[in-house]
């Protein structure tokens, strides 16, 4: 499955000026962070959403960028550090099968990452696990490779996982959903 992730070189042609055009961090995520939260980037690549997130959270808030791949981290942090933030951004290299996240957190982002994954049932029942009750879980596919049916698809086996639907926000160049973590049942 390792050569269906898109190479950390590639990562240069949709981490750069132009995407702070399309998907705008503060717009996206207005309303569902809060400074002090703890946040969980999957598949952060080199921190185009994480140094933003870091910003958002605050100094007493923390994100914590989880990635595959070494060298993305490794551009990701010296970004970070550029941006005065590195203090507030953990770095977390994942397994191929999990992301291998204890922390409980308050906020997950997964953009353009769920489509790469081996088991898209294994990632929500793992993300439930750590999320804190009502977190938000921020899910953006690309529509050009994600197919309609194949969101839909996506979206029952996080409801099944324990997710409730919170919204649709429009994300240009994706097919997008935010949920929330449902109430724990004793």
């Amino acid at each position: 499955m390792e050569d269906h992730i898109c190479s950390w070189r590639h990562a240069y042609l949709f981490d750069n000026w132009f995407r702070g055009l399309l998907h705008r961090p503060e717009k996206l995520f207005a309303g569902l962070l809060q400074e002090g939260q703890t946040v969980l980037d999957v598949g952060c690549g080199m921190g185009f959403f994480s140094i933003r997130m870091a910003k958002m959270v605050g100094e007493t808030g923390r994100v914590i960028a989880a990635d595959l791949q070494p060298e993305m981290l490794d551009v990701l942090k010296r970004r970070a550090s550029k941006r005065g933030v590195i203090s507030r951004i953990t770095l977390h290299i994942c397994d191929k099968d999990r992301i291998g996240v204890v922390d409980k957190v308050d906020f997950v982002l997964a953009f353009w990452a769920v489509h790469e994954l081996p088991d898209t049932r294994a990632f929500f029942e793992e993300i439930r696990s750590i999320t804190n009750g009502g977190a938000r879980v921020f899910i953006a596919e690309p529509s050009m490779h994600v197919s309609h049916n194949e969101f839909e698809s996506m979206k029952e086996i996080a409801k099944s996982s324990g997710f409730e639907i919170h919204s649709a926000p429009k994300v240009r160049m994706s097919r997008a959903v935010v949920f929330r973590a449902a109430a724990r049942r004793h």
